[in-house]
């Protein structure tokens, strides 16, 4: 009796102790110079007697890596939704596998600066993804970053609000 209760007094420690140091690792968000605008997901929530145990599930994202912008399509398996950006707002991500498998820091709800990660196997694509309509589209990579240049959209280096205006003579597909 009593090895089963130090057992589980030493087990829950552990759980105490490590579950603050899983997120401490996502709120360094300067290990996470990427950023990602995810415009689409699908997913399934896996409950047991109501308390979440994991989500699974796939979208349509893209990833600024060095000022350019590049799509891909993902699935994840989280411990928490991986919800649609709102405008144009980004998550901070960091490369687990170059062109396989990306970590996002997500924000924990009703914890302001508190984060956890979760991990995107994606599939690169040579466009950019942008909604239009409410239907999210495609178009190429040149395309894209020209239209963040003309409004100064630039989230690696925390300028999420593109411009109303755009400079005299230039086209606007958004």
């Amino acid at each position: 009796m009593r090895r089963a209760v130090l057992g589980w007094v030493s087990g829950f420690a552990a759980c105490v102790f490590l579950l603050p140091a899983a997120t401490a690792a996502a709120r360094d968000l300067a290990g996470f110079p990427l950023r990602v605008h995810v415009f689409q997901t699908s997913e399934a929530v896996h409950s047991r007697r109501d308390v979440v145990q994991n989500v699974e599930g796939t979208g349509r994202a893209n990833l600024f890596e060095n000022r350019e912008p590049r799509g891909f399509d993902y699935s994840f398996n989280c411990s928490q939704r991986v919800m649609t950006s709102s405008g144009f707002e980004t998550y901070p991500a960091r490369w687990k596998k170059k062109d396989q498998v990306l970590e996002i820091a997500l924000p924990v709800m009703g914890k302001p600066g508190a984060a956890q990660t979760c991990e995107l196997k994606v599939l690169m694509k040579d466009f950019a993804y942008f909604k239009r309509g409410g239907a999210v589209a495609t178009e190429p990579r040149a395309a894209f970053k020209d239209w963040m240049v003309k409004r100064g959209y630039d989230p690696e280096h925390g300028k999420e609000t593109p411009s109303v205006t755009a400079p005299s003579g230039s086209g606007t597909h958004r």
